[in-house]
């Protein structure tokens, strides 16, 4: 299976402290990757360092081939990636038809198939195009973020921290959501503090502890790992 993203010696500093130390690892296309690890482990840091928000100190970020390293956001997102923010980062003051168009801003053709799709993947959004995005419930909002960003048309879509702040049965839908994404051809590199949900949709995992990348697996592989058990899932070794 081909690699639609590698990344390579990756390194990232904010005024002299490094985020990001040395990483390497690879994105598969049409599967579902996570990166999983505490606080301040890096983890963002790399997902703003692949679509352009941070600029790295070195090493190689190749999306399909082209080196995407030092580019600006504006042309990286073009080429097929995009990112839902931690936090969702809806333009409070727009309506939700508003987000979604403001998601293929850099798009010249039809919006009309796109906004279909996204309104089939969540409805509601489509029972609230013209109220405020500031008034949805965090839900409500997190599936707007999703939706910005698959207006884009990405052919992998980064999303740091979905479930944050969410009550469990919207999480749970929110990861049903990120899999019917996934068997639709989308590839996805998840960021998420939720462990257990992660590994269970996660074809391939890698764990992050403190700027790098300690342990790699299958999400099965890393779900049953007695050191990741007890550090990520709240379960003692045995």
């Amino acid at each position: 299976m081909s690699n639609i993203l590698e990344v390579n010696n990756l390194n990232v500093s904010y005024g002299g402290i490094k985020a990001v130390k040395e990483i390497s690892f690879h994105v598969p296309k049409g599967q579902v990757v996570t990166l999983i690890g505490a606080n301040g482990a890096g983890k963002s840091s790399t997902l703003r360092s692949i679509v352009g928000l941070v600029r790295p100190e070195g090493g190689s970020i190749q999306f399909k081939e082209t080196e995407l390293a030092g580019l600006p956001t504006d042309q990286i997102v073009p080429k097929g990636i995009t990112l839902v923010p931690e936090g969702r980062r809806v333009f409070s003051d727009l309506t939700v038809l508003e987000n979604l168009k403001i998601g293929a801003y850099m798009r010249k053709d039809s919006l009309e198939e796109d906004l279909n799709w996204v309104h089939d993947l969540f409805p509601r959004l489509k029972e609230r195009s013209w109220q405020l995005a500031g008034t949805l419930s965090g839900g409500e909002q997190q599936m707007l973020a999703i939706g910005r960003a698959l207006m884009s048309r990405p052919e992998l879509i980064m999303m740091d921290e979905p479930s944050l702040g969410l009550a469990p049965i919207i999480v749970q839908g929110v990861f049903d959501i990120i899999r019917e994404i996934n068997k639709q051809g989308v590839t996805i590199l998840l960021v998420e503090q939720n462990a257990n949900m992660a590994l269970k949709a996660a074809d391939l995992g890698y764990v992050m502890e403190t700027g790098q990348i300690t342990l790699s697996g299958t999400g099965k592989e890393l779900a049953e790992n007695e050191e990741v058990k007890a550090a990520y899932l709240g379960k003692a070794k045995s």
